[in-house]
C-alpha cells in the first residue's frame, strides 16, 4: 500500500560551484534523512546563498519547509520551481509535491489541478495518478451529500404540505356528515315516491 502523501526529493547535484555547493546540499540531505528539518533548511539556504539558481537546493528546501508545517511557503516554492524549471521531470515533481500538500490540507479541487499538471508533464507517474484518483473520490464523497440532504428536506416538506389537508380530522368529519345527510334525504325522497306510486318503481333496462 502506498502512502497517500509522498513528498518527492532530489538527490542529483548540479555542476555549478561544484564542490562547496554539492557538499552543502549533501549535508542538508543527510540532516533531512535524520528528520532534522530546521538545520537541513539552513543547509539548503547556505547552498542557495552560494548558488541562487540551484534547482536541487530550491526543491529540497521546499520539501523541508513542508516538513516544518510551513505549507503556504512550500506551495509557493513549488509553484516557483514549476514555473522556472525547463526539465519536465522537475516540473512534474514540483506539481506533484504541490498537489500532495494541498491534499494534506483537504484543498481537493486545487490538489486535483496540481496532480493533473504533474501528469501532463509525466503521464507515467503512477503515484500522481493514484493520488489524483483518491482526491477525485474524496471530492465526490463530499459534494453530493449536501445536495441529497436538501432534496430530502424538500421532499419531506412537500409531503407534509400534501398530507396536511388530507389528514385534517375536522374536515373529514364534516364531509362524512354531509354525505350522510345527502343519503338520508335521497332515501326519504325514494320512500315518498314509492308511497305515491303504490310501492312500485320503474326499472331502467
Amino acid at each position: 500500500m502506498k502512502k497517500y502523501l509522498v513528498i518527492s526529493f532530489l538527490f542529483a547535484y548540479p555542476a555549478v560551484n561544484a564542490q562547496q555547493v554539492e557538499q552543502t546540499i549533501k549535508k542538508g540531505n543527510d540532516l533531512y534523512r535524520q528528520q532534522q528539518y530546521e538545520p537541513a533548511a539552513a543547509a539548503y539556504d547556505e547552498a542557495l546563498a552560494k548558488d541562487p539558481a540551484n534547482k536541487t537546493a530550491m526543491f529540497n528546501r521546499a520539501s523541508t519547509v513542508y516538513r516544518l508545517s510551513k505549507y503556504s511557503e512550500a506551495i509557493k516554492s513549488f509553484d516557483d520551481l514549476a514555473a522556472k524549471s525547463t526539465e519536465t521531470g522537475e516540473k512534474a515533481k514540483s506539481y506533484y509535491n504541490k498537489g500532495a500538500i494541498l491534499s494534506h490540507q483537504k484543498r481537493l479541487e486545487e490538489s486535483i489541478e496540481a496532480y493533473k499538471n504533474a501528469l501532463r508533464q509525466d503521464p507515467n507517474d503512477k503515484e500522481a495518478r493514484e493520488n489524483l484518483q483518491k482526491a477525485l473520490l474524496e471530492l465526490k464523497k463530499k459534494t453530493p451529500l449536501p445536495k441529497k440532504e436538501s432534496e430530502q428536506k424538500k421532499q419531506q416538506q412537500n409531503k407534509k404540505q400534501q398530507q396536511q389537508p388530507k389528514m385534517n380530522p375536522k374536515e373529514a368529519e364534516q364531509k362524512l356528515k354531509l354525505l350522510q345527510q345527502k343519503e338520508k334525504e335521497l332515501q326519504q325522497k325514494m320512500q315518498k315516491e314509492k308511497s305515491k306510486n303504490g310501492g312500485s318503481s320503474a326499472k331502467d333496462w
